[in-house]
């Protein structure tokens, strides 16, 4: 076994990456959360990472790991790939330091995330925008920085980058004021995830910590699965803050070795997660931010009875994607339903859909139809909203017995991202 392999971070070293964030990494509350822990039963606490001054954790790693390279690497600058935290984290940093940096975005990425990298890094920053992934950015970076020569600042597969983000597992332990028996925590490329289970291990290892990520981006459960880190073919992009094609060498042996348990949770479940947190507690997040929460309802019989701690791990969401969060929760909950109704070509047909087929408390939330006069009937894309799951059956066969039913198009993802 190689040296590097073999690497496992030090308690001396986590404390020492503690004391250079002193001043610079706020020291975030962990906090009881009541409307959870009545719902599951449980004292389930929050670690408010995404109060930090760049709203995610990630500038502890980021500041740990920039803050430690020699001067002349410092002079030469630096470069990294990130979809959208970890690029706050260094903007800071460089800014901070004034050192320059180029940031290697993908082209999706929230606006909201560009325009605070720019502010976070000023003159000392910038940003290009390539690829659609997390990974395609990367691997522009990885050549660039080749090329150029400069410092490669790893977003998680890096001994500084681990150890920076372990002190949120120092933090939770000096606040804590009883025994923790589940932490549960997001896991993208994993540094967050090695760093603090590597911490328990030494320092609570009766705590039970699990790793979770969404169901379209399952990297590290991959991973596990084939004792190894493998590169997938495709992800689901919208947790973006955790949607990574392959975790870290690294990451994954630190991972394999202290998790308890990896698990996915739907992307609808996360949006969900992200409305309720808004509206019952005024907590604003970002997807990957709702990661861990977004997994209490899988494990309510588990955690039961027990001190349970939530990493939020971000709060960089953008307000434009409100409508889609929205309607991924519609649909993870079968409440928004999407047709192809075939309208018979003649006056009185949409009011007649309306009266006959729609339920009392049901509502036509898109609508979309071109008369056809060479046709008997004409197809329109119809979203149906509902208030009970249960009003959809009946829904269904009001339309076939109508004559209105042309086909059901939410369980049809090819035809459904073309037409919604």
């Amino acid at each position: 076994m190689k040296k590097e392999d073999s690497y496992f971070p030090k308690l001396k070293a986590i404390r020492k990456a503690a004391k250079n964030l002193k001043g610079i990494a706020r020291i975030t509350p962990l906090i009881r959360n009541n409307t959870y822990s009545t719902n599951y039963e449980a004292d389930v606490f929050f670690k408010r990472e995404d109060l930090q001054q760049v709203r995610s954790y990630k500038i502890r790693g980021a500041y740990n790991k920039i803050s430690s390279l020699s001067a002349k690497q410092k002079k030469n600058g630096i470069i990294c790939a990130s979809a959208g935290n970890h690029a706050q984290g260094v903007a800071f940093t460089c800014n901070k330091l004034q050192i320059n940096g180029t940031i290697y975005m993908p082209s999706p990425t929230p606006k909201q995330k560009i325009a605070q990298v720019k502010m976070f890094g000023g003159a000392f920053v910038k940003i290009i925008l390539t690829g659609d992934t997390f990974d395609d950015s990367y691997q522009v970076a990885k050549t660039t920085c080749n090329q150029l020569k400069q410092t490669f600042i790893h977003p998680f597969d890096d001994k500084k980058i681990i150890e920076g983000q372990a002190t949120v597992g120092l933090e939770i332990l000096n606040q804590a004021t009883s025994p923790i028996d589940y932490l549960i925590l997001p896991v993208g490329g994993g540094g967050l995830a090695s760093g603090i289970s590597s911490l328990f291990k030494i320092q609570s290892p009766k705590t039970k910590i699990i790793g979770v990520e969404p169901q379209g981006a399952p990297s590290m459960k991959t991973a596990f699965a084939k004792d190894k880190p493998i590169t997938l073919d495709q992800i689901e992009r919208f947790v973006d803050g955790a949607a990574v094609k392959r975790v870290g060498n690294k990451t994954f042996k630190l991972c394999k070795e202290n998790l308890y348990r990896m698990m996915t949770v739907p992307e609808g479940e996360i949006c969900q997660t992200m409305l309720d947190l808004y509206n019952k507690d005024a907590i604003v997040v970002e997807p990957a931010g709702a990661l861990s929460i977004s997994a209490l309802g899988f494990l309510a019989e588990e955690i039961k009875g027990k001190n349970v701690v939530c990493i939020v791990s971000g709060s960089n969401n953008d307000i434009i994607r409100t409508a889609e969060i929205k309607e991924r929760a519609l649909l993870y909950a079968n409440l928004k339903h999407y047709f192809i109704v075939r309208f018979p070509q003649r006056a009185g047909a949409l009011k007649e859909f309306i009266s006959d087929v729609l339920g009392p408390n049901d509502d036509i939330t898109h609508f979309q139809y071109s008369k056809k006069h060479s046709k008997e009937s004409g197809p329109a894309v119809v979203g149906i909203e509902l208030k009970n799951n249960a009003d959809f059956s009946p829904l269904v066969s009001r339309m076939k017995r109508l004559g209105f039913y042309g086909d059901y198009i939410n369980n049809k993802p090819d035809l459904f991202q073309f037409l919604i």
